[in-house]
């Protein structure tokens, strides 16, 4: 009753968007079936499956194949969408479910294509006859122009709304809604929230590396520390130098710039070359000049 019913009924174009969400819930279920299968082989030697690779994927979509396609009309994208695949080629509009001529041919666009193009690169990668040759090349330009059909076929979906891939165009086969389907409710609020951090983490990376950090701290640092007054004594360099002004250790290879205050020869020449207008931490004094340090600095003063 309810088969008959369905038949009964008109069916409802789908959405573009609903379609194209469809394949990308097929790519991620292979993807996740991929995984789990090739997890159970962790055990063994590695490379174990490498050889035997597209023959097992396509043993693993024929199983998908034929508890979707074939037993429901539909993969398990369109199931969970509410989608399935209707007989595009009959005259009526109400509601035609897949013949299994069709079912078969979709399994060999799908399945054996793929098993296919795979397979055919590792048949003819090690011929260097001329006639595998020509043969590898004539592949390369079948392949080159059913990608070339594909896209053509996309941009008719895009205008027209049906056919998402060229397997169904070819086979007649149209994704219709299982039942009334609803209007399409868009909740705009998660995408605004991403849209807005997107612009503003892109605003930060381009305003970053405008901003000299180096220069903001040693700013920071300067007037947090108060001033006592400069001195170019012994006294006040003896006392001073005992450690770097950038790093806070013994000064190795101490050096000055012109201030009572020493810093190592690579901490002072390294923030030298990174910022031109480097001051003094500690006091906010330029660079007027590297100067090795003369006086003498007794180890006992530590």
């Amino acid at each position: 009753m309810a088969s008959s019913s369905r038949n009964g009924k008109s069916v409802n174009p789908v959405l573009r968007i609903s379609q194209l969400d469809a394949l990308e819930l097929n790519k991620a279920l292979e993807q996740l079936v991929w995984s789990q299968f090739t997890r159970c082989f962790h055990g063994f030697k590695p490379g174990v499956l490498s050889h035997f690779e597209p023959e097992v994927k396509a043993f693993l979509w024929l199983i998908l194949w034929r508890f979707t396609i074939y037993s429901k009309n539909a993969t398990v994208g369109q199931a969970i969408l509410n989608i399935q695949y209707k007989n595009n080629l009959s005259q009526t509009e109400k509601y035609q479910p897949l013949s299994k001529q069709q079912k078969f041919w979709y399994l060999i666009f799908t399945v054996g294509g793929r098993w296919l193009e795979e397979r055919c690169y590792d048949l003819f990668s090690n011929r260097q006859l001329q006639s595998f040759c020509k043969i590898k090349g004539c592949i390369n330009v079948g392949a080159g122009l059913l990608k070339l059909c594909g896209l053509l076929n996309f941009l008719v979906f895009l205008q027209k709304g049906t056919f998402a891939t060229l397997t169904e165009r070819v086979l007649g086969i149209r994704s219709v809604f299982c039942k009334p389907q609803s209007a399409r409710v868009l909740g705009f609020e998660y995408m605004n929230r991403e849209l807005l951090w997107h612009g503003f983490a892109e605003f930060l990376i381009y305003l970053l590396p405008l901003i000299n950090v180096q220069k903001l701290k040693l700013k920071f640092f300067s007037w947090c520390v108060p001033v006592a007054g400069l001195s170019s004594s012994e006294s006040t360099l003896a006392v001073n130098g005992k450690e770097c002004s950038v790093c806070g250790e013994w000064p190795t290879m101490p050096h000055t710039i012109g201030c009572s205050h020493v810093f190592c020869y690579y901490c002072i020449k390294s923030n030298y070359l990174f910022d031109m207008y480097f001051t003094c931490p500690k006091c906010g004094s330029e660079v007027h000049g590297l100067q090795p340090l003369r006086y003498k600095i007794e180890m006992t003063e530590l």
